[in-house]
């Protein structure tokens, strides 16, 4: 039942029995032409989107702003293992730190953070929750020294 697969432009495709949806860092997009983005990326959503998708199960949220403002968090678990989940952090994750972080950032990331279980795949990119907390800790250092 379902899925989730990465297209070559490196979207996130999310196939359930009913609905598909597509998500980047920013912009979710359902197959019947819903779009669902953060308000300060000219969308509606102020905190948290859920949706079924037919025996998948998507929530979308603003955990704050990351280097761009508006980036998506995507949490997915499925009726076949709902011990399992798979977490998108998209943008909120960076290679390199800048030397300025927005205060919300390493928030955003704490945030996400909590989303990550014993069960939990990191994708979007393909990180470890250790690789997830080093980052939170690099930008709280670059944001107080």
């Amino acid at each position: 039942m379902g899925g989730i697969r990465e297209t070559d432009e490196g979207v996130l495709v999310v196939e359930g029995a009913e609905r598909t949806l597509t998500y980047t860092p920013r912009l979710v997009t359902l197959d019947d032409g819903t779009t669902i983005a953060h308000e300060s990326q000219g969308g509606g959503l102020s905190s948290v989107w859920a949706a079924d998708l037919g025996g998948v199960f998507v929530e979308v949220a603003h955990l704050g702003h990351g280097p761009v403002g508006g980036e998506l968090v995507m949490t997915v678990t499925t009726t076949d293992d709902p011990a399992h989940t798979t977490v998108a952090v998209g943008d909120l994750w960076t290679d390199d730190v800048p030397a300025h972080v927005a205060p919300s950032w390493p928030v955003a990331v704490d945030l996400a953070l909590g989303l990550v279980g014993v069960r939990t795949t990191l994708v979007h990119p393909d990180i470890s929750k250790d690789q997830l907390e080093d980052l939170h800790q690099l930008l709280l250092g670059a944001l107080h020294g």
